[in-house]
């Protein structure tokens, strides 16, 4: 999927004239034959798999869920082997890194279960161990959620973006201002202590050269849902704080950021964890306002993910009769702006299996 992006700062407001321009364009032309209709956008496929006994008492039974991701990666690629449907997403001289959304620990962030059926089907195909990453921001949220447990068991590699570094030349520069951090590229004492820069981390500049995104399906107050854009975009880079006081922001920033080549063009793969669904919370883990799902849903479609969730959330609630939520929905408006996905659920072609016990 092409993407808008450049070094700095992609601007939608040149996407969005871009858009009205060739809108305008295709007006003008005739009609064409056999009442074909033009669009400038591609219809989506996310495949859903369903397992009801992929959980027992909110905690993932290992075995169910390797079978849920090999059941996803053939469906969504068409291939019949587990092995030829990750070769045609990777091949075995990529290093590749698998994005987690780890700060709300083990029960509700991405759980440990999913990555490590992905690791099992990256491994069938040759890769080496020490090719594969498993990563988020801070290294420390990894630790926590059991995540260097995979190191143990498969000899792979979990690694924190921020302890990487970040890479000066790779950056996404914004006029919003954002009083640097510690861990931030820019903080120093001889430095200006607010910066319109988020650099991009090393790790991924420099070492991952194919990223598979695995996101849980839990509410954000502000972006709607902790998903593949949210999770990837503030995950990757430094100087987020600026960001996030605002779901406006938000609305700008995630999808610009995503749209960097270093980042979004690096996407093979996007998986929602929804073996649980928690509809309130943000990132601290509640349980009791979940709802168990049972399901894996992947797609190359990070928007059309991200959408299909924020219904789901919505949906549960509207049952549980909780406080309806006003969050950023232009986030995945920009973001098909940007051409990173679809954010038309008419244009989503669903699959969606179930399992039998």
């Amino acid at each position: 999927m092409s993407r808008n992006a450049q070094h700095g700062r992609p601007f939608l407001r040149a996407a969005v004239a871009e858009w009205f321009i060739a809108c305008l364009f295709l007006s003008l032309l005739p009609a064409p034959a056999h009442g074909a209709a033009f669009s400038n956008e591609r219809s989506a496929h996310v495949v859903i798999v369903e397992d009801p006994a992929a959980t027992e008492a909110f905690r993932p039974r290992a075995d169910r869920v390797r079978a849920m991701v090999d059941r996803g990666v053939t469906l969504l690629t068409g291939k019949t082997n587990v092995a030829d449907a990750w070769l045609s997403l990777v091949s075995t001289q990529d290093v590749v890194g698998i994005k987690v959304h780890s700060q709300p620990g083990p029960n509700s962030g991405t759980r440990r279960s999913v990555v490590a059926g992905v690791i099992e089907g990256l491994l069938e195909t040759g890769l080496p161990p020490d090719h594969i990453i498993v990563w988020d921001k801070e290294i420390a949220s990894l630790r926590l959620s059991g995540f260097f447990e995979l190191h143990d068991r498969f000899g792979v590699r979990v690694e924190g973006a921020a302890r990487a570094g970040w890479d000066e030349n790779v950056f996404y520069e914004s006029p919003i201002l954002g009083h640097v951090v510690r861990s931030d590229r820019e903080f120093g004492p001889e430095a200006d202590p607010v910066g319109r820069k988020s650099f991009v981390s090393r790790l991924v500049t420099k070492e991952i050269t194919r990223i598979i995104n695995v996101a849980p399906m839990m509410n954000h107050n502000d972006a709607g849902v902790t998903g593949n854009l949210f999770s990837l975009s503030l995950g990757a880079v430094d100087n987020t704080a600026r960001f996030q006081s605002s779901a406006e922001r938000l609305a700008v920033a995630i999808p610009e950021i995503y749209a960097l080549p270093e980042l979004g063009d690096r996407v093979v793969l996007n998986i929602v964890d929804a073996l649980i669904c928690q509809y309130e919370g943000e990132e601290r883990s509640l349980l009791h306002y979940s709802t168990v799902l049972n399901q894996l849903r992947f797609s190359r479609d990070p928007v059309a993910l991200d959408v299909l969730s924020l219904h789901e959330l919505e949906s549960q609630r509207k049952r549980a009769d909780a406080p309806r939520i006003r969050f950023a929905r232009e986030i995945y408006t920009n973001a098909s702006l940007l051409e990173l996905g679809n954010s038309d659920t008419n244009r989503i072609r669903i699959t969606q299996v179930r399992t039998m016990q």
